[in-house]
């Protein structure tokens, strides 16, 4: 499995390292590059990361027989627009959106006949840190990465794309579009919503930066996500506003039981929750090919 040519759409992070595990393996003989950012085009060169920088999308996707769309979920509309006309009909095309009910739309709504070319993907993988100097070929390495299918996809597509990631150490999984979606607005982004959440309110104080001077390693593991990139996450949460919504619903009414609890002094129904919730974290284990989600696309 030799791609002669790979269009990367998307020279951030995500991108940038699918682009050099696909080089380390000896999978792809010439990448084309394109990003909104003309410094990014070139960054992306220096680094070696892509072969040949293109002024937009169609150019880069030209000729391409591997197409990787890792642009935030809010730019794959316009994306999928840009590259229709010159998206090869045999081409595998895959994204890495954090979200999938979406994507899918906005690629049923302007990839026309070439819509059986997406196979969506979601790598579970990710860093704080955004741009194409951060990527690396390790980073999809025992990680899991999420394939949703559509119906206009044949087997070999599927079995193409599940290959893909798997020769660069990804652990592939299948599911639907909307199970996708409301697994994630539960693991992910609730918890980054309520780390954003957590540490405006601790800011938005008189005495928040004193108090931020003294936080210790708990505040430092609970708050690490709120660093994630703001534009991406906005658009993930916008995206999967639904899903996320009713995860906030949980939440509050979890929140209202602690909150309970302690207005009523009730330290018997106070320990019983934090109990709950110990025994729950202490038994769970971090399966294989699972990492925490901080989405730094491009």
């Amino acid at each position: 499995m030799i791609f002669q040519r790979l269009a990367l759409i998307g020279c951030g992070l995500m991108g940038g390292s699918f682009a050099l595990a696909l080089r380390q393996a000896g999978l792809v003989q010439h990448i084309t590059g394109f990003s909104a950012s003309e410094k990014t085009r070139q960054r992306a060169l220096e680094l070696k990361v892509i072969d040949q920088a293109c002024n937009s999308v169609a150019e880069a996707v030209q000729g391409a027989d591997l197409v990787l769309l890792a642009v935030p979920v809010g730019a794959m509309q316009s994306s999928f627009a840009a590259m229709r006309s010159a998206l090869a009909p045999q081409a595998l095309l895959m994204d890495v959106g954090s979200t999938k009910c979406d994507v899918i739309a906005a690629a049923q709504a302007h990839l026309g006949e070439r819509l059986s070319c997406l196979v969506p993907s979601h790598p579970i993988a990710g860093k704080e840190v955004a741009g194409i100097e951060h990527a690396e070929a390790t980073l999809y390495q025992a990680r899991r990465t999420i394939l949703t299918p559509l119906p206009q996809n044949s087997i070999r597509q599927i079995k193409m794309a599940s290959e893909v990631w798997t020769a660069i150490g990804s652990h592939v999984s299948h599911m639907t579009p909307e199970a996708h979606d409301a697994t994630f607005a539960a693991v992910s982004h609730l918890p980054h919503l309520l780390a954003f959440a957590a540490v405006n309110a601790l800011t938005a104080q008189p005495q928040g930066a004193a108090f931020l001077e003294m936080a210790g390693p708990g505040f430092r593991d609970f708050s690490r996500i709120a660093a994630s990139d703001s534009a991406v996450w906005r658009d993930i949460l916008s995206a999967n506003h639904t899903e996320v919504l009713t995860q906030l619903a949980h939440f509050r009414r979890a929140l209202d039981a602690f909150e309970n609890a302690l207005k009523q002094g009730d330290n018997a129904a106070l320990q019983q929750l934090i109990q709950q919730a110990s025994a729950v974290r202490s038994g769970w284990t971090l399966q294989a090919g699972n990492a925490c989600h901080t989405a730094a696309e491009d």
